[in-house]
């Protein structure tokens, strides 16, 4: 039997999964890891890919698909070749240009009517604009713009195509019309340049070339379109109407599926596209896993010594709050924020209550994330909690705490790298809809004390408006 191949390229390492088309069941894995950075010549994913894909990995695979890191910019000359290192999406350099087009289209409700989306440093849009204000000579020479997961599926195809979930992330995209808005392009960049063309979600990129991945990917097999990073682990995860997906991550990140394209003009909830014809309501933080690992490094513990810190403190810490703003902010839109701790006293100032502090300061901003979604229409019926972190008993006994609402933690997987292994079944078999690769969650306990998640939230809310007001624009709805 024909196998398919999902890879995901994301900020910090390449995965690949090799799986059986019919059931989703993974027969062979690779990985291979990136640099720490948020400027990277894009040469080191097409190095990890290679990597990730040795020892025979990719035998017997018939169709093939990569999901990458959203929004990054990777700039390309008349030739397809980069112009200068891409820029990835938690790279803030181009706040101020964020701020710049905002205010040139008329402020966030004229960009949330126009894509979806109010673009903040992460997005595409404002890279451009950066690139063209600082660095004019290499502006000079790009032709065309692609995203990640686009440059790599070029490499294997030598067609430059996108989807349009991950085309739905670069804010001159529309989820809305589904076209490509030249007016925005041009406005942020001085003038119109090339952009991929958008498949639909079953489409075929082309063939793999001859050779293509250093020959381990079967000649003629296919390339699927690809996508985004959070479109593929909705397509991997199956989820329905009501679902909630939280994803701790680098990012933390909000999202589900939905029937149709939201505007927040506010900013929080960004209107993307998903990977099945169907739109992808986001809202993402850039500070979510890391949050716990520098905890861990302030306490001189490991992440196992940080979980049974958190879990031997009460929920609210004692009263101590954490502002995870360790690297800045997306969402609030706070590029240039740091974290704060407040409410410290010398009772509540112990290892135990820091630790806590920091699982309920990095859940408290996804919460507001759900209820940011709640706010546009999205139904939340429960949360399924996905990534690296999720596997923490500490998170796992906050997050229904913060959460307000059923939690379930799916089998640990690879569910970007399976999306697009599903993208890539999908695409072979030529269906109306993608395999059914079930998977099973399985539901957090109730915290026994319901109450406490108003609490903690309440004391959260009430630190980031007073040190953050500009960054409270919904006040005391409780959505960051």
């Amino acid at each position: 039997m024909p196998l398919v191949a999902g890879v995901d390229s994301s900020t910090q390492s390449t995965k690949v999964v090799v799986c059986d088309p019919a059931t989703g069941a993974v027969v062979r894995t690779g990985r291979a890891p990136h640099p720490d950075a948020t400027e990277v010549d894009p040469e080191v994913w097409w190095s990890a890919l290679l990597s990730a894909c040795e020892g025979g990995l990719l035998d017997g695979v018939a169709a093939i698909s990569v999901a990458g890191q959203q929004h990054g910019m990777v700039a390309l000359d008349d030739d397809y070749r980069v112009v200068r290192p891409a820029l990835l999406w938690n790279d803030t350099r181009s706040a101020g240009a964020a701020g710049e087009l905002v205010a040139e289209l008329g402020g966030p409700a004229a960009w949330a009517e126009a894509v979806g989306s109010v673009p903040v440093a992460s997005f595409t849009v404002t890279k451009l604009r950066w690139l063209a204000s600082h660095e004019p000579g290499s502006a000079a020479r790009v032709s065309s713009v692609v995203l990640p997961h686009d440059w790599l599926t070029y490499r294997m195809t030598g067609s430059l195509v996108t989807d349009r979930g991950d085309a739905s992330g670069t804010g001159y995209w529309s989820a809305r019309t589904g076209a490509y808005r030249e007016d925005l392009l041009e406005l942020a960049f001085g003038r119109v340049v090339g952009t991929p063309r958008v498949l639909g979600p079953a489409d075929v990129a082309g063939s793999a070339l001859n050779g293509a991945l250093g020959g381990v990917l079967p000649d003629g097999a296919l390339v699927a379109a690809g996508t985004g990073d959070n479109m593929a682990a909705a397509l991997g995860l199956s989820i329905g109407p009501g679902d909630v997906v939280v994803s701790l991550g680098t990012s933390g990140t909000v999202f589900a599926s939905f029937g149709q394209p939201t505007a927040d003009a506010s900013g929080f909830v960004a209107g993307f596209a998903d990977a099945t014809g169907a739109q992808l309501p986001l809202v993402c933080t850039l500070n979510a896993a890391r949050v716990l690992t520098t905890a861990a490094a302030m306490l001189g513990v490991d992440l196992d010594g940080l979980e049974k810190l958190a879990l031997a403190a009460p929920a609210g810490a004692g009263g101590l709050v954490l502002l995870p703003y360790l690297d800045g902010e997306r969402t609030p839109d706070l590029p240039n924020a740091t974290g704060t701790l407040g409410g410290l006293t010398r009772r509540n100032a112990t290892p135990e209550n820091l630790a806590r502090a920091a699982v309920e300061g990095m859940l408290c901003g996804l919460a507001d994330g759900i209820d940011a979604l709640r706010a546009v229409g999205v139904p939340v019926s429960r949360v399924l909690l996905i990534g690296g972190a999720a596997r923490s008993a500490a998170v796992a006994e906050v997050a229904p705490i913060v959460f307000g609402c059923p939690v379930v933690v799916p089998p640990p997987a690879e569910y970007v790298a399976l999306g697009a292994a599903r993208q890539a079944a999908w695409a072979l078999s030529g269906t109306p809809a993608p395999p059914d690769w079930a998977v099973s969650p399985a539901p957090l306990p109730d915290p026994p004390d319901p109450s406490a998640g108003d609490r903690v939230r309440t004391a959260y809310r009430t630190l980031r408006t007073t040190i953050h007001p500009a960054g409270s624009a919904r006040g005391d709805s409780g959505t960051s």
